[in-house]
């Protein structure tokens, strides 16, 4: 069955097409035969119309897609579609950060529920805050804090040593930082991170584990579907692709293996079925992220998979079911 599906995503002109995830998901789906359209989150709106969901609606075009640099895509006109009405399947897929804005998007497409189907299902990657949810699984975490005072800090940091601090809700490995042991520069830091962000921080002890690699897990529905291992560039202990990192071939440890099983039913449950997990040295699981994975590109490129695939056969499963 063809399904109409919108990509709710960055604009297509800015995406490095070898890494995308987000494009690899438009390839797959029209490989299959699927209409896909995108539009821009900003273009997303709601008015009344005498029904309890009301009316949902963006500006979005077809596009076709194609793994050609620099002549990508091509779209037709965009026109304001009615989310409700003429899609069957929305990706959200913008791009952190995990603010209001992207709140308040996700609580109005939490509106289409029963009508049209949101892939990854927007009321949980609210309730599930890549640095929060991972308090899920606090068994499988390093020693962690997050806390926002200052005298709270400087406890941690003197019982672990070295840190690393990162913004609560930050994505793509901007803006971690990693501290000394003598504390240096932690009051500065606090202090900037105290006017940049409203949120408490998040304290890890630097785990010098993460030079045998930062792994990237992808479950797809709850199931293991991949992994890469990342590796930081040089002069660098932050391991993102986005950062100069560079991946390589993975498999599971037993204790990867464990978490993906303690995890995997409630991902399914809860409708996230695009989910990459982050852990380091085989061992530490350190995010859970839910609102706009990557890494099936490497992924599949190095196992000889196809990520996208399965990740739309959940997504058609799902659309059948409901």
């Amino acid at each position: 069955m063809s399904l109409r599906v919108a990509v709710q995503m960055d604009p297509l002109e800015s995406i490095n097409i070898a890494g995308d995830s987000s494009f690899a998901l438009m390839l797959a789906a029209q490989d299959r035969g699927h209409e896909v359209w995108h539009y821009d989150v900003s273009t997303l709106a709601w008015e009344s119309d005498g029904t309890p969901a009301g009316k949902i609606t963006a500006h979005a075009a077809p596009v076709t897609v194609k793994p050609v640099k620099g002549d990508h895509f091509s779209a037709g006109e965009r026109r304001r579609v009615d989310l409700a009405r003429d899609i069957d399947v929305v990706l959200m897929r913008q791009d952190p950060p995990f603010h209001l804005g992207y709140i308040s998007a996700a609580f109005l497409l939490d509106r289409l529920k029963g009508t049209t189907l949101v892939i990854n299902d927007p009321r949980e990657v609210v309730n599930a805050p890549e640095k929060m949810f991972v308090l899920d699984y606090a068994r499988f975490m390093p020693p962690t804090m997050i806390a926002r005072h200052l005298d709270d800090l400087k406890a941690f940091q003197r019982e672990h040593g070295s840190i690393v601090v990162k913004p609560l809700h930050g994505n793509g490995g901007k803006a971690i930082f990693r501290l000394d042991a003598d504390g240096t520069n932690l009051s500065a830091l606090s202090e900037v991170f105290d006017k940049t962000w409203p949120e408490p921080h998040m304290l890890q002890p630097f785990l010098p584990e993460v030079s045998e690699g930062d792994k990237r897990i992808v479950l797809v529905d709850g199931k293991f579907a991949g992994a890469i291992n990342r590796f930081p560039g040089e002069g660098e202990f932050r391991s993102n692709l986005a950062q100069g990192g560079h991946a390589e071939a993975a498999t599971l440890t037993p204790r990867e293996e464990e978490i993906c099983a303690a995890m995997g039913p409630e991902l399914k449950k809860r409708g996230l079925v695009f989910v990459g997990i982050d852990v380091i040295g085989g061992k530490w699981l350190t995010e859970i992220n839910v609102t706009s994975p990557t890494g099936i590109v490497a992924i599949d490129k190095f196992n000889g998979t196809d990520t996208a695939g399965r990740i739309w056969d959940a997504i058609e499963r799902r659309h059948a079911d409901q």
